[in-house]
Parts: C-alpha cells; structure tokens; sequence
C-alpha cells in the first residue's frame, strides 16, 4: 500500500527538530526521512511550512510538497499586503500545494478578516487551507488554545464555502466538537496527524488508553465519511512507523487505501 504524509514540518538545520526528532527515534535529516519513507513505502509528504513565507525559504526535495505557512512569525508591522504578494508568489508553485496558518500561536481566529484575502487566494489557485487546531505546542508563552478550537472552522468553512479547508489534528482534544464542525461542513477534511507524539510502544498504548481509543474511533465514525479523512504524522514528533500502526488500529480496513493516500492526493491535487 502506497502512503503519502499529509502533515510533516521539515527544517534540518533547527536544532529544535533535532532533539525532538531524537526523542521519536529519528534523525533529522533529509537522508534519513528518505530513508524510512523507502521502508514504509510512502511516496510523498506534504510540509506545513513555518517561518517568512519568502519563496527562496520554502525549497524542498522532490519527495516533498509544501503549504505556505502563515505563522507567528509571520504578522508583525509590515501591511497585510506584503504577505499575500508572498502567499500568492508561492501558490504559484506546482510544488506549493496550499495555505498553512497557526491561530493559536497568531492568536486571529481562523474566520478573522485578516485571513480573508489568504482564502481568496486558495479558491483562486484552488488549493486547500490547512488550519491548526486542538491543542498547541510548548504549553504556556502565548499561545492561546481559545484560537485554535475547531469550532471556529464552523464559520470559518460558512464564510468560505468553496475553499476546502483541512482541519488539522482532528482538533484533538476537542474531538466532539471537530466531529461536528466536520459533519455539517463538506468543505473540511480532517487529518489525523499529531495525535500521539514521541517513540510510544503500540500495544502498550492501546491497552493503556482504550477509552481514548474508542473516542475516537467513535467521532470519526460519527463523521461518517473516511473520503474526507488523511493520514499524517506531524513528523518529526512521533515515530513514523509506530504511527502507520496507531492509524491502521482506528481506521476500517476498508478504507485504508483512501486515509493513506488517495485522499491526500485528491484534497492536495498532487501530481504524482
């Protein structure tokens, strides 16, 4: 079964994603991704990008596709104007394959104005919108869970009804209410990235854990509609191989080959 990644950030030269690649059993390089990507068979990802959303910033290898990311730091003094010429520069791009943006860390609810003119970019260049949502990284020092609540996608998807947005991290912890955000609106997707983090062992977490397990698993089949679910990981804080697992324990069998690639595929139109 072939996969592809739909949530992965990618910077070797941070020395934070180092320790915490090292922390999931990984290394943080480009040999080394390619490396277990060829032993997983995964045939492509998609970076959520961070930091300035200049073009020359955002160059990945071929395995890789990208969102620009619009980021905390993103939004400083500079007019709003500047970043969407940035935005659309890189939309351009077959390899730019849609938006990222961070509420949480930006603290602008994903339905504020000044997100508006990203949104009408992505229907132009009919690309999705990725959106951060359920609990943020790092804990305290600014960052604002109130923003990153999935159900502010619920006006967000109303206001946009024909940009697809992707929400991301099921809005984990908050999965009953992702769940319905999801179910009334067609135009949001939902990756599964990020829900566990670290080199965790899976059969141990699964007889630890089961209610959360089946809390899951419930929400998504409330959802109802695995064509709108992706498989990623949030690489590199979890183990990739141990997450392939974790995915397959929640997801019918039936519908592997859509949340493992074909989905991905469709929702990011990639060409490959």
């Amino acid at each position: 079964m072939k996969i592809i990644d739909c949530h992965i950030h990618f910077r070797p030269e941070i020395e934070a994603f180092c320790e915490i690649a090292k922390r999931s059993g990984h290394e943080n390089s480009k040999r080394h991704l390619e490396e277990v990507f060829e032993r997983n068979n995964i045939c492509h990802a998609i970076v959520m990008g961070n930091f300035e959303p200049n073009v020359e910033n955002h160059m990945y290898p071929d395995f890789l596709s990208y969102c620009i990311g619009l980021d905390s730091n993103t939004f400083d003094d500079r007019p709003i104007e500047y970043f969407v010429d940035l935005v659309e520069e890189n939309l351009k791009r077959d390899s730019c394959v849609g938006i990222k943006i961070y509420p949480g860390y930006c603290h602008y609810y994903p339905y504020d104005e000044i997100y508006h003119p990203f949104y009408r970019l992505a229907q132009k260049y009919n690309k999705p919108v990725a959106i951060h949502t359920g609990a943020v990284a790092g804990g305290r020092g600014g960052r604002l869970l109130k923003y990153s609540h999935p159900l502010n996608l619920d006006e967000t998807a109303e206001l946009f009804p024909n940009v697809n947005f992707v929400m991301c991290h099921f809005g984990n912890p908050w999965l009953c209410d992702a769940a319905a955000v999801a179910e009334k609106n067609k135009n949001v997707m939902i990756d599964l990235s990020g829900i566990l983090e670290g080199n965790f062992e899976v059969d141990e977490f699964f007889k630890n854990s089961q209610a959360y397990i089946n809390t899951i698993k419930m929400w998504l089949s409330y959802v109802g509609d695995y064509d709108r679910v992706m498989y990623g990981t949030d690489w590199p804080i979890v183990n990739i191989e141990k997450y392939i697992e974790f995915i397959k324990r929640i997801i019918p069998k039936e519908h592997y080959e859509k949340v493992f690639y074909e989905n991905a595929k469709r929702i990011y139109n990639l060409k490959i």
